[in-house]
């Protein structure tokens, strides 16, 4: 098997690519057939933004602070762990947001599509859901949407809800709602279109985030799940990342 490898900064991930190479070569991305990014989520998600045009599985390989997206550090032959490996397609948001003076902004997130208030006031945001009104007025810092595999990321520093990745599900959350103030989000179908409405846009003006792509000034933000860009991330059959979804929802 050809593999492409590539690692962060830290001095860790750059020697383990080192043996990495050592031992089993270094292929372009193009003619790889698989790519390993060493490091953690951070650089697996800028992988998965970069190369997901060539259509080539991603293995990363956690040398990061958390690494939950990661596989553990690989001691037995890399060709038989990932041959063995379990499949996981991550299918992206597509965002498409509109500005206070109409520009068209659209982008591709595989964690989590976030509203932000922009100043000291905060935001006001109408939620629509498939063109239907369910929220007239949320009071907030912030709204997110988050996919399965984003779960675990902002999505539950803000208290949202861990989801399998197989779940097909959409985490909609709050961040740091003041009113309604006991509302804690949704959890959404795939098939569902989201839609965020800045209120009052001029003196509450927000930033709409797709990974880490930043838009200022936003009168509007369409969301739903799109098969566009689609990536196929393998996991250690022999360290389940659903083992790992489980235990973090009983990590107190």
């Amino acid at each position: 098997m050809k593999f492409h490898f590539l690692s962060s900064t830290n001095t860790e991930a750059k020697e383990a690519e080192k043996k990495l190479v050592d031992m089993y070569g270094q292929n372009s991305a193009k003619e790889a057939d698989c790519i390993v990014p060493i490091g953690g989520d951070g650089l697996l998600l800028k992988s998965l933004h970069s190369l997901n045009n060539l259509n080539k599985p991603f293995f990363g390989i956690n040398y990061g602070s958390i690494g939950f997206l990661m596989n553990s550090i690989v001691d037995k032959d890399l060709n038989e762990t990932i041959n063995s490996a379990k499949k996981s397609y991550f299918k992206p948001l597509k965002m498409t947001a509109t500005s206070i003076d109409n520009q068209i902004f659209e982008a591709y997130a595989y964690n989590e599509v976030s509203l932000m208030r922009q100043t000291h006031l905060a935001s006001k945001i109408k939620i629509k859901i498939n063109d239907n009104i369910k929220m007239e007025e949320l009071i907030c810092d912030g709204v997110l949407v988050s996919t399965s595999a984003g779960s675990t990321a902002y999505n539950l520093s803000a208290h949202g809800s861990i989801l399998p990745l197989d779940s097909n599900i959409l985490a909609l959350t709050p961040i740091s709602a003041f009113r309604p103030r006991r509302w804690r989000g949704a959890l959404l179908s795939e098939k569902n279109k989201i839609e965020f409405n800045v209120l009052d846009n001029k003196n509450r003006s927000s930033s709409v985030t797709a990974d880490n792509i930043e838009f200022r000034n936003i009168d509007k933000v369409n969301i739903e799940s799109s098969n566009d860009k689609k990536c196929l991330v393998l996991f250690d059959s022999k360290h389940s990342i659903e083992d790992k979804i489980l235990n973090e929802q009983f990590n107190f």
